[in-house]
C-alpha cells in the first residue's frame, strides 16, 4: 500500500499491539542492564497514543508522527520518552509530502537515528537504540539511492534493525544506566536497540497490507 497516513495510523497501531505482546520480554531485557521500565513504559505510551489518536485522527504521516512524538515525550518516563519522542519529531520534519518516496522513508529514518543521538549522545557500539537505527538508516539510503521502492527500503531497514540489535548483545554499554555495570553488561541484549528493531518491522509490515 501507498505510504500515506493510513499507513502511518496503520504502522503506529501495529507497533502498540507488538509492544504490548512484548512488554514482559522488554521488561525482562531492561531489568538486567536497566531500571526494568522499558516495556512498561512503552506499552503505557503507545497506549496513549492511540487515545490521542481517537480523540483526534491525524490528517497527514507528519500529523501523525508529531502526535506519536508530543504524546511519547508527554507519558514515557525514563530515557525512553524523551528519546523517542525527539526521534518521531525529526521524522516528522521530512515527512512533509506523502505519499512517501523511496528517498523520504530513508529520510524519515535519518531524522529519528538524527534525533535519538542528539538527544542520548550516543554513537554506535555504545550498546544503545542507536545501534538499531543507525544500521537501518545505513541500508535504507543506500536502497533508495539504488532505486528500491519504498516497502523495499523498509524492508531492508527492517532486517538492518534487527541485526543491529543483534549485534548489541556481547558490547559493553558506555552510555545510559547500563554503563554503571561496566563489563557486566556484555552478553545482555539492549532494550532499547530491540524495542527500536520491533518499531521499524512493523513499519514493513504496515506497508505490506494491501
Amino acid at each position: 500500500m501507498a505510504l500515506d497516513t493510513a499507513w502511518a495510523m496503520r504502522w503506529i497501531a501495529l507497533t502498540r499491539v507488538e509492544i504490548g505482546a512484548q512488554r514482559e520480554y522488554l521488561i525482562d531485557l531492561d531489568r538486567q542492564i536497566g531500571d526494568g521500565d522499558h516495556g512498561e513504559n512503552l506499552d503505557r505510551g503507545f497506549g496513549k497514543v492511540m487515545e490521542a489518536f481517537e480523540a483526534t485522527p491525524p490528517t497527514s504521516v507528519q500529523d501523525c508522527l508529531k502526535i506519536v512524538a508530543k504524546t511519547l515525550m508527554s507519558t514515557v518516563g525514563g530515557a525512553a520518552g524523551p528519546l523517542y519522542g525527539t526521534a518521531f519529531l525529526r521524522a516528522a520534519k521530512v515527512a512533509v509530502d506523502e505519499p512517501l518516496t523511496a528517498e523520504a522513508v530513508a529520510a524519515l529514518i535519518g531524522g529519528a537515528l538524527a534525533g535519538i543521538q542528539a538527544r542520548g549522545k550516543a554513537e554506535r557500539g555504545e550498546k544503545t537504540m542507536v545501534d538499531a537505527w543507525g544500521p537501518a538508516y545505513d541500508a535504507a539510503k543506500a536502497a533508495a539511492e539504488s532505486g528500491a521502492t519504498p516497502e523495499q527500503v523498509l524492508a531492508v531497514a527492517s532486517e538492518a534493525a534487527h541485526k543491529g540489535a543483534l549485534a548489541t548483545e556481547p558490547l559493553q554499554a558506555t552510555k545510559g544506566r547500563a554503563s554503571y555495570l561496566g563489563e557486566r553488561s556484555k552478553g545482555h541484549l539492549d532494550p532499547g536497540a530491540v524495542s527500536s528493531a520491533i518499531i521499524l518491522a512493523k513499519a514493513l509490515e504496515a506497508a505490506e497490507v494491501e
